[in-house]
């Protein structure tokens, strides 16, 4: 991910009023405004390349797994059947269910990974929260 520094100093936390005070409010907020869009577009583009790598590493591993899993089961089954006598389409239920199980309890473990998206982003409107009730307090107290 690029540094804030790398995207500008509207973007690394300088303030519009700072060293150059805005023409009044209507512009100050703009300024803000473009600066939230332009950090919210590069992190967006740096998270959609970064899920965009991992679902293909992950479609690639699942077609590969499901094809080894597939000849896994199909020898299984003969080998079942073969050793206990059973016939293999009873073997193959067998199989199935087992599989069944195994994947409701695996749906059932699947929880959300809580890591937030967009954290500087949200670090920077919580700020943006704070200058806004700041800069309308001082602009109402000098009028």
């Amino acid at each position: 991910m690029n540094s804030l520094s790398d995207i500008g100093p509207a973007l690394s936390g300088e303030k519009p009023g700072v060293d150059n005070p805005p023409a009044n409010w209507r512009e100050a907020l703009m300024a803000l405004i473009a600066a939230r869009v332009a950090l919210i577009q590069l992190e967006a583009k740096d998270s959609s390349k970064e899920i965009v790598r991992r679902v293909l590493l992950i479609a690639i591993a699942c077609g590969c797994a499901f094809f080894a899993w597939a000849l896994l089961l199909t020898g299984g089954v003969s080998l079942i059947s073969e050793s206990t006598g059973w016939p293999w389409n009873l073997v193959a239920v067998g199989m199935a269910l087992l599989h069944l199980l195994v994947s409701l309890v695996l749906i059932l473990a699947a929880k959300p990974s809580g890591n937030s998206q967009f954290p500087v982003t949200r670090a920077e409107f919580k700020k943006d929260r704070e200058w806004i009730e700041n800069f309308h307090t001082t602009s109402k107290s000098s009028d």
